[in-house]
């Protein structure tokens, strides 16, 4: 079941509460945004409502964001979309849904990070404070968290792509980066929890620095240079050497050259998908191009030997 089969509106959203939940049925109701996997309808000022509408495996992640993110959510210290309610399929929706706790604030593609020493000591407690051994049982990545050689065939796709439409300036750096990081020692610690889709329209700013983090469909334990790519797409100018300063974990040598071909690849995949919302095309989010720019720009920075460490 995808957006093209089904309609979701607040008439669609008010029975299904009616129908599982009928003590919220009565709250204002608004859509709130259209995401990547599911669309999030605003209930009230303090809960939001989350369906799945446009990819198969939004199901299992609204399940597993129900039974992992209560546990986490109270040792972060950003608020997060804490689940409350689960919405089961049924008939008129054949689908999971779930009620979440409300974050406010903007995604950092519409309002970027401007206040460079609060955003960075901001994302690193965050990340230091997610950033524990995971328990036995915790949720593998969908291939996030282990090897970036795994991502390979996708890195050469996407960066080939890019090149083609003439979106980046300097595809062998890019590709120096990234072989760098894939010849770079794994990952030897224990799997680690992880965000694993930190880019800048799953975390909120308000002020100028960072308020919350949304979307935890990627939960997952593993290694930690997947979320450590994130100060190159998320942070102000001259702000990264701060973020390592405040990030309370150890960083070795290896792990940030991991981090760098982490932060590459997420960075081709934004601008393919900026290009896509440019031209118009479904999927397409024309506000992720700008940053992931700025994020090659600042990798491509430094010659490939420094990436080494």
């Amino acid at each position: 079941m995808t957006h093209t089969e089904i309609e979701i509106t607040a008439e669609l959203v008010r029975d299904l509460l009616r129908d599982q939940h009928p003590d919220l049925a009565d709250r204002p109701l608004r859509l709130g945004a259209r995401g990547w996997d599911n669309q999030l309808w605003r209930l009230g000022d303090d809960l939001a409502v989350r369906l799945p509408w446009a990819t198969q495996s939004a199901d299992a992640l609204l399940y597993k964001e129900h039974a992992w993110l209560p546990e986490l959510a109270p040792r972060l210290p950003l608020p997060v979309p804490v689940p409350q309610r689960l919405g089961e399929p049924s008939e008129r929706f054949p689908r999971p849904w779930i009620v979440t706790t409300w974050v406010p604030g903007t995604a950092s593609d519409h309002a970027p990070a401007t206040r460079s020493v609060e955003a960075a000591d901001t994302l690193a407690a965050f990340l230091t404070a997610l950033h524990r051994p995971a328990p036995a049982g915790a949720p593998t990545g969908r291939n996030r968290g282990g090897p970036l050689a795994d991502h390979a065939e996708g890195f050469a796709e996407q960066l080939a792509s890019a090149t083609e439409l003439g979106l980046i300036h300097a595809p062998d750096t890019i590709r120096a980066i990234w072989e760098d990081a894939v010849a770079a020692p794994r990952w030897a610690g224990p799997p680690m929890w992880l965000h694993a889709d930190l880019h800048p329209a799953n975390i909120l700013t308000e002020g100028g620095t960072f308020c919350g983090v949304i979307d935890f469909g990627d939960l997952c334990a593993g290694d930690p240079a997947y979320d450590l790519a994130a100060p190159w797409l998320l942070l102000p100018d001259g702000a990264i050497d701060r973020f390592h300063a405040a990030y309370r974990q150890t960083v070795d040598p290896a792990t940030l050259r991991r981090a760098r071909g982490c932060a590459v690849l997420k960075a081709l995949t934004c601008i393919l998908i900026g290009e896509a919302g440019i031209q118009g095309r479904p999927g397409g989010k024309p506000t992720w191009g700008p940053p992931a720019h700025t994020a090659l720009r600042r990798l491509c920075s430094a010659s490939p030997i420094s990436c080494r460490g």
